[in-house]
């Protein structure tokens, strides 16, 4: 009895009307024998009814059963299997904490026909937990017994498989630790994005500023000033979080050969060159720029959320099926800080930074690498863009990140440079076309798919390379990568809308594809999406339909790219 008042307890009302006084209620499960190891040696167990527990039932060859694994308590039991006073309402009531089972679940059992413990256990999950039944194996007979009316000793109880692993209160009490619960990865600017008024999300465990809001700016406001600034003047974001793998030895070109769908052989020293690899099935994987940094010495980066499942897919490759080859894989990630310098005026921003380093197009070309330093600080600066707009990429070591964040920011105030977050980046990424994956890909998307057939090498085998053989994959109804315009350009289709041929289908209407990226765009001053459509440069040209709750969307299908199809700005 909470008396109305929803911050604590008040008062216990008990079985017999006696209502006592109290702010703390404890639950026992009551005293049940550890007799895993006797049932595992076929011993059978019986039900005791003064102490409600199942106990060792007679004598096994060489086998004794002593103290409370044989019930031998001084004491009586009296089990409260429902709680009364509910009004029949069960949902509450929980009989296994780990899995959410809860009386209902075990009523829903029981009405479909279930009468064995093992069936209800099966149909309802409870104890299939990490505590393997210890804490809710006695609750789930006695209910069983309580709403078949079944004596509890007939219901019999669940098998106790092996091996017997004890119950650590750690366990019962749950790692949720607040902010401990999943480890916080911070990048070493993060102070500057706190202190700016950053608003973050989590990606891949990593905290990365979602926009910057400035005075009374909502979402939408601030993500089409940090657009607008990135194509039109200056922006800078912190990139720190991409998955860096350090790659060595002298047989790494074979290695990345191997792992990536294209060609490394011809890339120079000192330059780089975006990648993509497969899963076996020959479904996209991940991507990221490959960096040949000195002989035999190579780096690549990931998606951000993928780092860790990338380099266990290389050492899985390396230690179990090439281990002839003499290659050393080791992660960085947190080695390098990382400053994107985006836009029209970022060659500017870098040449007052460097001013030691050619940095026109012909001295510094796209995917190019050079090494610097600037007020003492180290940088590997690299020609990459991931906006499509001329853009750079300054490395340094994790402890100088912070200094060359401000220093790039203090070269920028003159352009009135602009931090931007993971929401603009998505924008600017989409309208040129650049996917990421696990948006618009979802391990059933090929390179093909994309339209990506210009990196899917012809020359060299590859994982995944037999897959793409597959008539399967080889299918014109495939869903395909395409672009999408809504009609009223003003209306934003959801991520995850589904795509129809009809606008007002009656009956059973087919789904021939999904939208994966949406977005409200500077550039183009209207919405635009990304999306997976079946047969989708079939279709170029032609009206979809998104049907939405109350109204639908229709939308024609475009080529994916929307913004500098020749590259004209990347390359300038």
């Amino acid at each position: 009895d909470t008396d109305g008042d929803d911050d604590g307890l008040r008062a216990v009302t008990l079985n017999g009307g006696e209502r006592v006084e109290c702010d703390l209620l404890c639950v026992s499960g009551g005293f049940n024998p550890t007799a895993h190891l006797y049932s595992q040696a076929q011993g059978k167990l019986r039900y005791d009814e003064r102490l409600a527990c199942f106990r060792p039932d007679g004598k096994l060859p060489n086998v004794t059963v002593v103290g409370a694994a044989n019930a031998e308590f001084d004491f009586a039991i009296r089990p409260c299997w429902l709680v009364p006073g509910t009004s029949g309402d069960w949902s509450t009531h929980f009989v296994d904490l780990e899995r959410d089972v809860t009386v209902v679940d075990m009523q829903r059992a029981v009405n479909a026909g279930m009468r064995s413990v093992e069936h209800v256990k099966r149909f309802t999950t409870i104890g299939t937990g990490s505590d393997q039944g210890k804490t809710s194996g006695i609750n789930e007979v006695g209910l069983v017994g309580v709403l078949t009316g079944q004596p509890i000793g007939g219901v019999g109880t669940t098998t106790y498989r092996p091996p017997y692993v004890p119950v650590s209160f750690a366990l019962m009490a749950g790692r949720n630790r607040g902010d401990l619960f999943d480890p916080i990865r911070l990048t070493s600017i993060h102070p500057w994005h706190v202190a700016h008024g950053a608003v973050f999300e989590n990606v891949g465990q990593w905290k990365r500023p979602w926009y910057f809001p400035r005075h009374d700016e909502d979402m939408e406001a601030a993500v089409l000033r940090e657009c607008r600034s990135a194509r039109e003047n200056v922006a800078v974001m912190d990139v720190s979080t991409l998955g860096k793998i350090d790659i060595q030895g002298p047989d790494v070109v074979e290695f990345l050969n191997r792992i990536y769908t294209n060609a490394f052989d011809t890339l120079k020293v000192g330059f780089g060159r975006y990648g993509l690899m497969c899963k076996a099935d020959g479904m996209v994987f991940d991507d990221g720029v490959v960096m040949h940094l000195d002989r035999d010495h190579w780096l690549a980066t990931t998606t951000t959320g993928g780092a860790a499942a990338v380099l266990d897919w290389m050492e899985e490759w390396l230690q179990t099926e090439w281990p002839e080859l003499r290659v050393r894989l080791t992660s960085v990630t947190d080695h390098w800080s990382a400053v994107a310098v985006v836009g029209p005026q970022s060659r500017d921003v870098v040449r007052s930074l460097f001013p030691a380093i050619a940095v026109d197009t012909e001295s510094f070309p796209f995917l190019a690498i050079r090494e610097g330093e600037t007020g003492g600080i180290p940088v590997r600066l690299h020609r990459i863009t991931f906006s499509g707009e001329l853009a750079y990429e300054l490395w340094t070591p994790s402890w100088y990140g912070l200094a060359l964040w401000e220093a790039v920011m203090a070269a920028g105030q003159p352009l009135g440079i602009t931090p931007y977050g993971t929401e603009a980046m998505h924008v600017l990424r989409a309208e040129k076309g650049y996917i990421i994956c696990g948006q618009e890909t979802d391990g059933t998307v090929t390179p093909q798919d994309l339209g990506m057939n210009w990196i899917v090498s012809k020359k060299k085998p590859f994982v995944g390379q037999r897959s793409h053989r597959r008539s399967d994959t080889a299918r014109p109804d495939r869903k395909q990568l395409v672009g999408l315009l809504p009609v009223d350009g003003e209306q934003l289709l959801p991520e995850g809308a589904q795509l129809v041929l009809e606008e007002n289908g009656s009956g059973a209407v087919t789904m021939i594809g999904h939208v994966t990226s949406s977005y409200r765009s500077a550039a183009l001053s209207r919405t635009f999406a990304l999306a997976m459509l079946q047969s989708g440069r079939e279709r170029l040209g032609t009206t979809v339909y998104a049907p939405l709750n109350g109204h639908i969307v229709s939308a024609t299908v475009t080529e994916p790219i929307f913004y500098d199809k020749e590259n004209i700005r990347r390359d300038s």
